[in-house]
């Protein structure tokens, strides 16, 4: 009788199967958070910006960059994807010693047209070719038209967001695709 409690699993989902994880897995979503431009100004005369990157409730977040309204990150943030229904939540905030960071604005990103991408056959194609291209609507955050481009063997997209709830400040991120193995796939 006295079997010890949660042995089976570890807490990641019901069913009491530890691989339930990698079986609800697609892969990995790389996003590269490469620069801020014209962000907002939070403090006297600059910003001291870091980008928190959320997907359902993975919560991932850049460094921080000090009194600089153009900030370049270049820094990747890996989130796996279970569900590509969910949009990528993208907050850039003004770190503060002695108060709490002050938002600097938001923005969504809708990663269905790039999982998409990826489900196509593109072996054959050239590298540079674009896949598809996004323009800029009301829907969506982008500032310019994103492009899904087949480069070097693999599925890339670069796109640039306006910030909302913000005077100004854009950010310049791509997404690139993981393969992982054991994972249920595309």
């Amino acid at each position: 009788m006295g079997s010890p409690p949660h042995r089976h699993g570890h807490g990641v989902s019901s069913s009491g199967s530890s691989s339930s994880f990698m079986d609800n897995m697609m892969g990995l979503l790389r996003v590269k958070i490469i620069k801020g431009v014209n962000l907002a100004v939070r403090d006297v005369r600059s910003s001291d910006p870091y980008v928190v990157v959320k997907m359902g409730k993975q919560k991932l977040k850049t460094r921080i960059i000090k009194k600089d309204v153009n900030p370049v990150w270049n820094e990747d943030l890996t989130l796996s994807v279970a569900d590509p229904n969910l949009p990528i939540k993208l907050t850039v905030y003004d770190h503060d010693l002695f108060s709490k960071d002050d938002k600097m604005g938001d923005a969504e990103i809708d990663v269905r047209p790039f999982i998409d991408a990826l489900k196509m056959d593109l072996e054959s194609c050239p590298s540079g070719t674009v896949i598809s291209k996004t323009t800029p609507n009301r829907q969506n955050c982008l500032a310019e038209e994103s492009q899904i481009v087949w480069s070097d063997g693999r599925v890339v997209q670069d796109m640039c967001l306006r910030l909302k709830n913000v005077e100004c400040g854009e950010i310049e991120l791509q997404l690139q695709w993981i393969d992982l193995p054991g994972s249920r796939g595309l």
